[in-house]
């Protein structure tokens, strides 16, 4: 993962926006005793997450092997979404995880947990509120209304690892919003909007967060895990509807989460429908 060379002009294009120290963030996060063992920061890219899968397959990146990117011209959500915002407008990164200790029956946990960890980081660093939409979006209130100011898509990497990709909106501004439902850290109030110790703080905290899960072998209830998503769970309580594989949908309340990390949907005749995976609309203030 070697970075690109632009020119001090383009580093320096938005003063409002610098560029990361990627130098900064090895001292600071890479140890030996740690979880990371590489924080690499490259200008452009198309994906991280495509990009650290490849070195994955390949055998070149190691469990907590971080790419961060300063622009993503193909960044995916979830359904192959596309997630574009102009350059050190926000954080663009992808971790390699490999929690080969926990059965894989349990790793649909790891989205809601980076969600927790991406949460907890930035309410620390950012002194802003976030909430959680199931099962992989970061909710800020911007003028009232709540507005998604992030994402996290996880991806299987060969037969023992998982790449974690998270996009946050950082300094995004009103006028450049991909949608009217967007928002970001900034027009949501943020006390800091300074990438740097931002990025250390939700790195920190995913290492916290995985670490407890990974020493519970994958238990969500035994870690705190499920309890702390609930808590900032925006989904539970509301009334929505989950567009599922195969053009099904369900519509009814949210009212938990089963212990695989599930959706449980309450419908309107009082059947339970579990939701592993699927689209989330939220279809009333809770």
């Amino acid at each position: 993962m070697t970075p690109q060379n632009p020119s001090d002009d383009s580093r320096w294009s938005d003063l409002d926006r610098p560029p990361l120290n990627a130098a900064a963030l090895r001292r600071a996060l890479v140890s030996e005793k740690g979880l990371y063992c590489d924080i690499e920061v490259v200008q452009r890219t198309g994906s991280t997450n495509s990009d650290l899968a490849a070195l994955a397959a390949a055998g070149d990146a190691d469990e907590g092997a971080v790419l961060v990117a300063e622009e993503q011209t193909a960044g995916r959500g979830r359904l192959d979404r596309r997630w574009t915002a102009p350059p050190r407008s926000g954080l663009f990164f992808s971790v390699l995880l490999k929690p080969t200790e926990v059965p894989v029956a349990r790793w649909g946990w790891l989205p809601l947990l980076t969600g927790v960890a991406v949460a907890t980081g930035l309410s620390r660093a950012a002194g802003v509120d976030t909430a959680l939409k199931w099962p992989n979006d970061l909710l800020v209130t911007v003028g009232g209304e709540e507005r998604k100011a992030g994402g996290i898509l996880a991806e299987r990497a060969g037969d023992d690892g998982v790449v974690i990709g998270v996009g946050i909106n950082v300094t995004l501004r009103a006028d450049e919003l991909p949608v009217p439902q967007a928002g970001s850290l900034a027009l949501a109030g943020a006390l800091g909007t300074d990438r740097d110790p931002l990025l250390r703080a939700v790195l920190r905290s995913l290492e916290d967060w995985y670490g407890r899960w990974r020493a519970a072998r994958g238990d969500a209830s035994a870690c705190g895990l499920q309890e702390t998503y609930t808590a900032g769970c925006a989904t539970l309580g509301r009334v929505v509807r989950a567009e599922l594989p195969g053009d099904r949908s369900v519509v009814g309340k949210a009212v938990a989460l089963d212990g695989d990390g599930r959706l449980i949907i309450v419908t309107e005749d009082g059947v339970q429908e579990p939701v592993g995976a699927g689209d989330i609309v939220h279809l009333r203030p809770a």
